[in-house]
């Protein structure tokens, strides 16, 4: 039993169903939390970013449960390596509890605060949370990592027992976060280095009960996912992802709900369930392929052939292409750092097999601008759409942005949402405004003609492939 320990928060702001946090008060007579606002990740970001925020004013709802227990979270802003050793000494801490992180850079930091700890006679703990199913859980007979994910998702679901997914009490011994440390108050975004972001503005409810209220909201409509979720002028998803990336909602509080309604027989909570499946998936595929954060995981795929022209990068980014579906998505993740699942496949797409910029950009821009940036999933669907990913979309496949929009926003309602300029034309030409006897003067034409730019991918994919396409599209 250790006298004083210290938790160390990561992806993981909440008090309740936390894995590190209940071994943690089981094997403590005293816990106290921390968190560290890493200078070495925040020195890339710009001073507004809207994750920053996110995490902040999460951090309030995660400070305040701490002080309604007597307990104390110090908040601090440095190097973890650094700050999380010091801390423990400081303290007289015991042991460190804390989640296993599968990202590279993190997994060399735990390395090395595990060690540093170690040579202070601290034991370092770590614990599965972010994900049901980590790194070796999910192999095939063989004892190799999948790299498809349908057999992935058979072999995960088979493996799949309530104890994964069971909640990870810890109520009845809160009263160990009591202590006669005093519970400093939190940094002001300022001190950090950025300015507030408004994310009332950007209809992002924020901390514990911003993720309980979206979670309430979503379990009225789970049974329609499945229909829906494809619609983004529709209110079909679950808008949970940012919570599930910052731990203000526990993944296996989400398995649950989709369990319990799967049950009954509801096609869309097994949908929800299988994009749930798809986190751990790409976890996985980081976990055992690092590579992928700089490569294609499939090799023959370095050799493929951008022109990465600037320009073209530019009006994507800025929704500036012609194509009005790909600019809503585009303006959309501008204006509040989301962006529906189906569009990011579309604005994909398009910039690497339209344009044909290297889908490293893309993956890049997405992760400056997504509230939910994850990199494993980032990577993992920017992979899949360039076709140079495990289980990816094949090279062949490619989206028409036009027959997309008509199919997914055949009213044009969102479109018109985010590109006022062209909201008064009729759902004729709404998808295609070049094709109107009066385009309208201050929306581009079409910066690439798609036709012509799918003919060229097809020949750059075959000869990187060195093989004949099977021509389809989509």
């Amino acid at each position: 039993m250790y006298t004083r320990s210290l938790c160390w928060f990561r992806r993981d702001l909440r008090l309740h169903d936390h894995t590190a946090l209940n071994h943690a008060l089981e094997q403590s007579q005293e816990v106290i939390g921390v968190f560290v606002f890493d200078t070495i990740i925040l020195a890339s970001l710009p001073e507004h970013d809207r994750r920053v925020a996110f995490i902040w004013n999460s951090l309030q709802d995660l400070h305040q449960a701490f002080t309604e227990q007597q307990g104390a979270l110090y908040v601090l802003h440095g190097n973890p390596e650094q700050e999380i050793p010091l801390l423990a000494q400081k303290i007289n801490a015991d042991a460190v509890f804390t989640h296993n992180d599968y990202e590279p850079s993190a997994i060399n930091r735990d390395l090395n605060v595990g060690l540093e700890l170690t040579a202070h006679g601290i034991p370092f703990h770590s614990f599965k949370d972010q994900v049901i199913f980590e790194h070796n859980e999910v192999l095939k007979q063989n004892g190799e990592p999948y790299s498809v994910f349908t057999p992935y998702k058979r072999a995960w679901l088979k493996q799949l027992s309530a104890e994964d997914y069971a909640e990870r009490k810890s109520e009845e011994l809160l009263h160990r976060l009591k202590t006669s440390l005093k519970n400093a108050s939190l940094p002001s975004l300022k001190t950090l280095g950025f300015e507030a972001a408004n994310t009332n503005t950007i209809n992002l409810p924020i901390g514990v009960k911003g993720a309980s209220s979206l979670l309430n909201n979503f379990i009225q409509r789970i049974d329609d996912y499945a229909e829906r979720r494809d619609f983004p002028a529709m209110k079909g998803g679950s808008y949970l992802s940012v919570h599930l990336r910052f731990g203000t909602l526990s993944i296996r509080e989400a398995v649950r709900v989709a369990q319990s309604r799967i049950a009954f027989g509801s096609l869309g909570a097994e949908t929800w369930l299988s994009e749930l499946i798809w986190r751990d998936f790409y976890a996985a595929i980081l976990s055992h392929f690092p590579h992928v954060v700089s490569h294609a995981f499939k090799s023959e795929y370095d050799q493929l052939e951008f022109t990465n022209d600037v320009a073209l990068f530019e009006a994507w980014k800025t929704g500036q292409t012609g194509y009005p579906l790909v600019d809503a998505a585009m303006r959309q993740i501008n204006s509040s750092g989301f962006m529906h699942n189906r569009l990011r496949m579309v604005a994909a797409s398009f910039l690497i097999k339209d344009l044909h910029i290297d889908w490293r950009w893309g993956e890049a821009y997405f992760a400056a601008q997504l509230n939910d940036y994850d990199l494993a999933s980032n990577n993992g669907g920017w992979q899949w759409c360039a076709s140079t990913g495990c289980d990816a979309q094949p090279y062949f496949r490619i989206f028409n942005p036009i027959t997309q929009s008509k199919k997914f926003d055949p009213d044009g309602n969102f479109i018109r949402r985010y590109i006022p300029e062209i909201a008064h034309l009729p759902n004729k030409y709404i998808h295609s405004p070049w094709e109107s006897a009066h385009p309208p003067a201050n929306y581009p034409s079409p910066i690439i003609d798609h036709a012509k730019a799918r003919l060229l991918t097809l020949q750059r994919y075959k000869i990187a492939l060195n093989k004949t396409p099977n021509i389809s599209t989509q």
